[in-house]
């Protein structure tokens, strides 16, 4: 795997309470913003969401590259007030909303959102700019 400075195109560092990277729309983005999210988190000591953090947010990126051309923003917030929670964006430059799907024991995808509902808090999708934003919350114990 390459140096995570040669694959970001940019990254936002704010007070330890947010993070967050910008990627190009190539596959290797996929790999890079998981390994991404699980560095931050292990730095922030949430390594008990590290895990299912970085695999929702893998799905999201891999719909984002399916869907939509142009950068890959993913951005992990610390709210501070809203207790022990992890909030999670995905941004890319397409405006339409995702669309959950019942995919078929035998379909090769269309699961993320499935994953993505059952896994989270809660989440959801706003307009960003000419694109969207799909985000979620993951509980943190403690």
């Amino acid at each position: 795997m390459g140096s995570l400075a040669w694959e970001v195109i940019g990254v936002i560092d704010t007070d330890g309470d947010c993070v967050e990277w910008t990627f190009p729309a190539d596959p290797g983005a996929v790999r890079t913003a998981r390994a991404a999210v699980r560095r931050q988190l292990h730095g922030w000591d949430l390594d008990c969401v590290a895990d299912l953090a970085a695999l929702l947010v893998s799905e999201l990126v891999t719909n984002s590259l399916r869907h939509a051309t142009g950068p890959i923003g993913v951005r992990l917030i610390r709210p501070a007030g809203l207790g022990n929670v992890l909030l999670v964006e995905v941004s890319d430059p397409l405006p339409d909303p995702p669309r959950e799907r019942v995919a078929q024991p035998g379909d090769e995808s269309g699961r993320g959102l499935q994953l993505l509902a059952g896994s989270s808090r809660r989440w959801g999708t706003r307009p960003d700019g000419d694109g969207k934003t799909v985000w979620f919350e993951l509980a943190v114990p403690g």
